[in-house]
Formats: C-alpha cells, structure tokens, sequence
C-alpha cells in the first residue's frame, strides 16, 4: 500500500504543479487512494521531496540529485535479482531476466522517468528499453555491466 501511494505520489506531482499537501490528498483520492494529511508528511519526508519555484509558484518536485542516487539503488537491486542477460543494438537495449520479472525490471525504469530512456516494453521473460540514442544504449548497458560484474 505505502509503495503504491508513493509511486502515485511521484507520478502526481510529475504531472501536475501541486502546491500543498491537502491538494496532493485531494489528487490521491481522486486516484482511488484515501490517505491522512500526515501520512502524506511522512510521504513527503521519506520521498525528499521539496518544493521548487517554476512559472511564480512553488510545487513539489524530486531532488535531482536524490532521483539519480534512487535510480542507482533500485535499478541494482532489480537486476541483480532478475536480469540474467543484456545486448543492445542501436538505441534498443533487450535484457532477459527470470520468468515473470521482466515487467518489474521495465516498470521500475519507467517509474524513474529517466532523460534517456524514451519508453520500455515488456513480456514475461524480455524487456525492451528504447533510449534516445545508441550512445545512451552503450552507457546503459556499460551500467547494467557493472551492476552485474
């Protein structure tokens, strides 16, 4: 539950300038997620969020520096668990992971909405990552080496 909400939350204020806490419950609810406004501190508080100034008003936002630090800890942790292989050609990068894992490696690049990677696909054994170029194909695949090694 409590991981759940806190991927709306991201995807929330990715989306939308939400300024305060009661109008991010108020977007949750609307999400079918009803919550307390200091579950929503807490939210807050573990996710680092903070508020940024853009267009004359402030808004919450991810710490920059914080989403490349989480993007390194769960994508390790994702794969070292479930990818058994990788190549890449061009801008496509496959990875092959144990059955059933591949929609959770996948999902877990999407949720980070990282700069490079322009969309996954996955079945259930297969993901496909398309990133913008094959130069982002080869640093990701240089990282999922490292991950690995």
């Amino acid at each position: 539950m409590k991981q759940s909400r806190q991927k709306k939350i991201l995807e929330i204020i990715e989306d939308y300038p939400v300024e305060t806490q009661e109008e991010l419950a108020e977007r949750l609810k609307q999400s079918g997620i009803d919550t307390t406004q200091a579950t929503i501190s807490r939210d807050i508080k573990e996710l680092r969020l903070v508020k940024i100034l853009e267009g004359g008003r402030y808004r919450y936002a991810l710490k920059e520096q914080d989403a490349d630090s989480d993007f390194s800890s769960r994508l390790n942790a994702i794969f070292r668990e479930s990818v058994t292989s990788f190549d890449h050609a061009g801008n496509i990068v496959i990875i092959k992971t144990m059955p059933g894992l591949a929609s959770a490696a996948c999902s877990a690049l999407d949720t980070m909405r990282l700069s490079g990677v322009v969309g996954t696909l996955a079945g259930d054994d297969t993901g496909m990552i398309l990133l913008r170029d094959d130069g982002l194909a080869n640093a990701f695949c240089a990282e999922i080496e490292k991950m690995l090694g």
